[in-house]
Parts: C-alpha cells; structure tokens; sequence
C-alpha cells in the first residue's frame, strides 16, 4: 500500500494554542492552494479518508471536487489527538507539572485528561490495516496523526515509556509524505 499523508492547511486560531480536536476552519485559500498543489500528484482511483475535523475536511473536499475519481470518506480515527482540559488553552498557560507527568508516562498518560498516545497509536493502527486492502490511499489529517503513522512504521505497537522515540517533525500546513507499507 502505497499512504499519502496530508496535513490540513493552516488553521484559523490564534498562534500558540493547544487545539487538538477542537473543530476550527482552516483557511480557505490556503486549503485552495494546498488542494490544487496536491491534486495532481495523487493516483488515479485513490482512497481518500480524512479526519471528522472541519479543517481536513476542507482540503478533502476541495481535493475531491479537483479529482472526481478519489473516493472520499471520512474516519474520525484520523481525528487529532484530544487534549481534553487543555484545549484551546495556551500552550505557555498549561503547567509544567503537566507536561512533566505526560512526559513520565508519555504512552499512557491522558495529557488533559482525555486521550493518550497509546489510544492516537491504537486507533491510527486500526485505520491503517483496514485501509491495507487498497494499493493507493490518501489521509487528510493532523501533524499527531501523521507522527502516529510514522511511530507505527518505525517501531509497531510497541511501547513508548519516554517520548524520545516518537516523531518530532510532520509535513507543515496543506503539505505531505508518502509512505509505502
């Protein structure tokens, strides 16, 4: 299976803000721009899924309506990670001793009370082997989900007891990767 990954365009919030599954609109030009840059570069009868979120769901629309042939769902297992009480907080507002106690226990700890790693992996995984069917697939999704991706090609379903091994870059906003598995 050959997996694009593309990253919704540039959100409209306000810089520095923890927003994981908050539901916010991308920038319209911006997804136009991204859309019309990527379009082309995608196979012919590809799967494309992207995430329940407005922003991804913008560029997979305006994917879709530039390539007719993609065959568009949407799966919120390609959602953001939550970051349950810290979203739309300053990422600067949230103590340190939460970041320290999600860093101790980076795999499972719930960073907001919500959502681990262990649970973005578990359900990234999911997502990957049902799409494993298909030979050309497209994600429209987050940076947490394409390191996700990118963790699970490395290293499986393995453990991660510190953050040291997971992914610290993913394509910026409205940009890509191709994987093949």
């Amino acid at each position: 299976m050959k997996l694009w990954l593309v990253r919704h365009a540039q959100p409209l919030i306000a810089e520095g803000l923890c927003y994981g599954q908050l539901d916010i609109a991308a920038d319209p030009s911006a997804t136009e721009q991204a859309a019309k840059k990527i379009a082309p570069l995608l196979p012919q009868q590809a799967m494309l899924y992207c995430s329940a979120l407005q922003r991804a769901q913008q560029l997979a629309q305006a994917l879709h309506e530039l390539r007719h042939d993609l065959i568009l769902n949407v799966d919120p297992r390609l959602n953001e990670m939550n970051f349950g009480t810290w979203e739309g907080i300053a990422w600067d507002a949230i103590p340190q001793t939460a970041f320290d106690t999600w860093l101790d226990d980076f795999d499972a700890h719930r960073f907001g009370n919500a959502q681990s790693v262990r649970d973005v992996l578990t359900r990234t995984y999911e997502a990957l082997n049902q799409c494993s069917a298909y030979q050309n697939v497209v994600w429209v999704t987050h940076a947490g989900v394409i390191r996700a991706v990118n963790y699970l090609k490395q290293f499986g379903l393995s453990s991660l007891a510190t953050s040291d091994k997971w992914p610290a870059k993913a394509p910026a906003f409205g940009e890509h990767q191709c994987l093949s598995f």
